[in-house]
């Protein structure tokens, strides 16, 4: 009895936490998707300018990792939150047909999730009643989907998230190979990403609740070695 008092009491406070939860999951969604530009763009900058001092060549083989990497990571976005917002949609309209065709199985569907989802006997009736007072549906499909209801993901917002981050990310490396000069144009692109990797590695751990040193170790490693493999691939076709 005690627990469905206080679940009721801080449903306020949990529906807050859930939309700066999902605030945060985008933020660091955005961090990911820049931290894909460094990567993938100072992979090719790097491979080309190892092949050739050319700056057109250099500054043209950038420019077109960047929009395809950006268009890629849009497109890619876009179909998948597309995806997940028609699932989402189905389960709502699953669930108001439910209702309205049999709303006894639809409250002991709501009532079995409640007890899945960890209340007791007393906690589990106390809220069933409590929704079928305010917002059934709204119920049904938070509890037994996890969906935030009519809280849908825009697909186009995410995609142009993803395009912009993945280009914001991707400008680090193309502006140091190209401002550099050519006797220390490499290295001083390798340290620059290096500390952009650093930093993206340290932000996306804090925003996910994880350790940072390892994030960032992994990442400085996964972007190094990145760029070493093309760094060779260039030199074999050096001109």
């Amino acid at each position: 009895m005690t627990k469905g008092i206080e679940t009721m009491g801080e449903e306020k406070i949990v529906q807050k936490d859930d939309n700066f939860s999902g605030r945060l999951n985008i933020l660091r969604a955005g961090v990911l998707g820049a931290n894909d530009g460094i990567i993938s763009v100072a992979g090719v900058v790097i491979g080309v300018a190892s092949a050739t001092t050319n700056i057109w060549f250099i500054f043209l083989s950038g420019l077109s990792a960047i929009l395809a990497g950006a268009f890629s990571m849009a497109g890619g976005e876009y179909v998948s939150v597309s995806t997940q917002k028609d699932t989402e949609e189905a389960a709502v309209k699953r669930e108001k047909a439910l209702l309205l065709t049999d709303s006894e199985k639809a409250r002991r569907s709501l009532h079995n999730a409640y007890l899945k989802n960890g209340e007791c006997e007393t906690s589990a009736e106390l809220l069933t009643r409590k929704a079928f007072l305010k917002s059934p549906v709204k119920a049904m499909v938070e509890e037994k989907y996890g969906i935030e209801y009519e809280e849908f993901v825009n697909p186009w917002h995410a995609a142009v998230s993803s395009f912009f981050a993945f280009t914001i990310g991707s400008i680090f490396p193309v502006i140091a190979i190209l401002l550099f000069p050519v006797t220390i144009r490499i290295p001083a692109t390798v340290i620059v990403v290096g500390l952009t990797l650093l930093m993206t590695g340290y932000v996306s751990a804090r925003l996910g609740g994880a350790p940072t040193r390892p994030a960032m170790r992994r990442n400085l490693i996964v972007g190094l070695l990145t760029m070493l493999v093309t760094y060779l691939v260039g030199q074999l076709f050096s001109v």
